[in-house]
């Protein structure tokens, strides 16, 4: 007899659930419960269209209710709402078009996903505030600029979304604030590399405000400017927890979302610690024949263990695939997510894997940490460009526990490599092993990969003792001395305060000249010439650190990264000095 598989839920889980139940099912009876219109649609790409990138609305939609039933035989059903499921009788109960009914299922899968917070702020009701969630939304957002022509627009929330529609709306020639309540913009990143994000975004005229919080909301006397009826969608006055105010034609609500598990909740099913569904590793929920998928549910860290909300799209589709392998008889485990993921901000690409510093010291694991900027590709080719490499791993073995790069050009193709050996639990060692392709307009005969590794290799070796900046504040400044061993033009162009110059070349001629009783940290620009200072002067005695990451993460940390370079500097950024 042929199973009925009812899905709750299209776009990235519930979709490939679908479409994979058939693959795998020629004869089961499939039905699919949407309650929007559309039943999947790119939603990464929605910040896109409100820039004009993605120029056709159309081009948004990856499947459609006829598409879907020609090829793969679906009962696609858009705008019903699963609105109970009777775990009893195994059977939901469904709102469409105003009337109710019920259908029956062997096996049930939820795929809600997760909604937009809307924090209860005074005048957060405001017409001219919007969220960013699914095609309706996002329609919104378009008819309202269409008509209001925003001039001022802010953006509350610098996760992902909230800085990719920051920028696309700054495309449109809107003058755009970001404001973010906590200490640095894109939670993922540690704050050194968000500073360098903010930067670029301060840069391209995108002001991002930190650590400050919009308190209220409230209607603003003046009009928008522009044509169009505007008599409801009027400018809207935000007063933040500082006190500072700010006037905007359009408001982006980006503070985050929070799984859909209402329906589960209320049909009985058990709920994690974070607030989404509980499943096993094949997916199942507490009823064995209920599965849930996507950004609803609790996954398993593959860091650090624990059960954790990772809301994306690519771990979703795999969870949909999964889920219809289980209910076919596969018996597949979903092993967990390392929350991989890249975006855009403005000239610059972004991507983290695995886990941050934040999340490691929350789980209580050990870790050692290290910065390398390489070339994109080779130097002597035109083109190239530096990125800014982190890794984190255990201080025994150097099993890697987390990446951030920040570049313009290969930051995608380094981040899977580094993805995939946090996935396989591979080392420093094996990085600085990995045999990666290399022609002069693709990468370096040492791949910013392998560089990484190499760094990470001499720490753990003990070839090089190391500091971060972001120690520095706690110690004291009498016993140590911060030696600028780059040339003096960088150093007159920009230097911590205090700082001791001796050019690298000239430290064994000038080794006198540095103290022998207190701690010596080199710096360098990106910390290349402060590990040969440290190789110069350890064999001498001197108890010699790198400070990991150069003067230029130095920049970074104090908001001001790029701008340690001269002109002259910057057309040489990719030959490693």
């Amino acid at each position: 007899m042929a199973k009925k598989v009812l899905i709750i839920g299209g776009v990235a889980g519930g979709a490939s659930a679908a479409a994979r139940l058939r693959r795998l099912d020629e004869h089961a009876e499939i039905i699919l419960f949407e309650r929007g219109q559309y039943i999947s649609f790119a939603n990464c790409g929605l910040p896109y269209y409100i820039g004009n990138v993605i120029s056709e609305r159309d081009y948004l939609l990856v499947q459609t209710e006829e598409s879907m039933e020609a090829r793969f035989h679906i009962d696609v059903r858009p705008e019903h709402e699963v609105v109970a499921i009777d775990r009893g009788r195994k059977e939901v109960e469904v709102i469409a078009k105003g009337e109710r009914y019920r259908e029956s299922y062997d096996y049930l899968i939820l795929s809600p996903g997760a909604e937009p917070l809307v924090p209860p702020i005074p005048g957060i009701d405001h017409p001219s505030i919007y969220t960013v969630r699914n095609m309706n939304d996002i329609d919104k957002i378009h008819r309202h600029i269409q008509q209001v022509q925003p001039q001022k627009s802010v953006v509350i929330g610098g996760g992902y979304v909230g800085i990719e529609m920051a920028e696309n709306l700054r495309e449109l020639g809107q003058d755009v604030t970001v404001i973010e309540a906590g200490p640095n913009i894109l939670a993922p990143f540690d704050f050194e590399m968000a500073r360098m994000l903010e930067k670029t975004l301060h840069d391209h005229g995108i002001p991002v405000i930190t650590n400050d919080a919009v308190t209220a909301f409230a209607p603003t006397a003046a009009p928008a400017t522009g044509s169009g009826d505007k008599s409801h969608r009027g400018p809207v006055t935000l007063t933040l927890k500082s006190g500072q105010t700010l006037t905007a034609d359009l408001v982006i609500l980006a503070v985050g979302v929070r799984p859909e598990n209402k329906l589960a909740r209320e049909a009985g099913l058990d709920i994690g610690e974070r607030g989404g569904i509980k499943v096993d590793p094949y997916l199942r929920t507490s009823d064995p024949s209920i599965y849930a998928v996507g950004d609803a549910i609790e996954v398993k860290d593959r860091v650090n263990g624990a059960y954790s909300l990772i809301p994306l799209a690519g771990p979703a589709n795999k969870q949909g695939r999964i889920a219809a392998d289980n209910i076919c008889g596969r018996n597949i485990q979903y092993t967990g997510s390392q929350g991989s993921a890249i975006l855009k901000v403005c000239n610059l690409t972004a991507a983290a894997t695995g886990n941050n510093e934040k999340q490691l010291k929350r789980a209580g694991i050990a870790y050692r940490k290290s910065y390398t900027q390489s070339p994109s590709h080779a130097g002597y080719y035109p083109g190239g460009n530096e990125m800014v490499v982190k890794i984190l791993f255990t201080p025994d073995e150097g099993k890697l526990l987390g990446a951030q790069i920040v570049g313009e050009d290969g930051v995608d193709k380094r981040i899977d490599v580094l993805a995939t050996a946090i996935r396989h639990g591979m080392t420093v060692y094996d990085l600085a092993e990995l045999e990666l392709a290399y022609a002069p307009p693709y990468s370096s005969a040492k791949d910013p990969v392998n560089m990484a590794g190499f760094v990470g290799t001499n720490i753990l070796r003990g070839d090089v003792n190391v500091v971060h900046w972001d120690e520095l504040p706690a110690m004291d400044p009498s016993t140590y001395v911060l030696l600028d061993v780059r040339t003096r033009q960088e150093h007159q162009y920009s230097h911590p305060e205090g700082a001791l110059l001796i050019p690298v070349d000239e430290l064994r001629e000038r080794i006198d000249e540095i103290p022998r009783d207190k701690k010596i940290f080199a710096f360098c620009r990106i910390g290349i010439r402060g590990y040969i200072a440290c190789r110069i002067l350890a064999p001498h005695g001197f108890d010699v650190y790198n400070i990991s990451g150069g003067n230029e993460l130095y920049a970074a940390m104090t908001n001001h990264y790029g701008e340690t370079l001269t002109p002259t500097q910057k057309m040489r950024r990719s030959e490693g000095h």
